[in-house]
């Protein structure tokens, strides 16, 4: 359940991918060459997207497993749970910090020099940039994956976010359209649903109450280290 979670987070965030990172998509370099490169070039953006996600993934994973092995992973699960509700609610409140914006303008300088190249390293490159770019879907979902408990799985977990992107950003980059208003309107209200889903899901395996898939008891062994 957990990865079919984070498929559906990835599918359901892409929707607010199209309105933050879609005049990217559509300002895309084109490599020289026929309609095939061009096809070939945006795939590869978007998978190296996925894998900035995926090495994301491993170093949540060794944060989250270095919890698991001081049996702690109770703990974690419970704080994040809570963590992603509260910083939910709060959001549109906090106020962005001097470090967050200095970040943003060096990865836009970094991408910007990219953004003038046709090759297909520097789209895969400019993909790789994109997935850094502060994110609260993926910070959630950075959160489901720091609680597998296994580095692996950790990888797996935040590579299944990314191919849940894959059919919105794709088909962005492929037709140079946009997503309408109307649909993103309409589609992007479900994403709080997906999100309070991972936190209530969080907050159940940290509460251990015996409870098959959804929340183990604390003998289970996917519980233990």
């Amino acid at each position: 359940m957990d990865f079919g979670l984070a498929f559906v987070l990835g599918f359901l965030g892409s929707l607010h991918c199209a309105a933050m990172c879609g005049p990217l998509l559509l300002a895309l370099p084109v490599a020289a060459g026929g309609a095939g490169r061009f096809v070939a070039g945006r795939i590869l953006y978007q998978l190296g997207r996925v894998l900035t996600y995926c090495l994301l993934g491993g170093v949540a994973g060794l944060v989250g497993q270095s919890f698991w092995l001081a049996g702690m992973q109770r703990g974690l699960s419970l704080g994040l749970g809570v963590m992603i509700l509260v910083g939910f609610f709060l959001s549109r409140k906090l106020a962005i910090s001097a470090p967050a914006i200095r970040w943003v303008a060096a990865l836009k300088t970094a991408m910007s020099a990219q953004l003038r190249q046709r090759t297909f390293s520097s789209l895969a490159l400019l993909g790789m940039l994109n997935g850094l770019l502060p994110c609260g879907l993926v910070y959630a979902a950075l959160a489901g994956a720091m609680t597998r408990g296994h580095l692996a799985e950790s990888v797996a977990y935040m590579a299944i976010f990314g191919l849940g992107t894959l059919p919105m950003m794709l088909f962005i980059g492929l037709s140079g359209r946009l997503v309408p208003l109307a649909w993103r309107l309409k589609l992007r209200s479900i994403i709080p649903l997906g999100i309070c889903l991972l936190s209530a899901l969080l907050i159940l395996r940290g509460l251990a109450l015996g409870i098959p898939y959804l929340s183990p008891g604390p003998d289970s062994p996917c519980c233990r280290p």
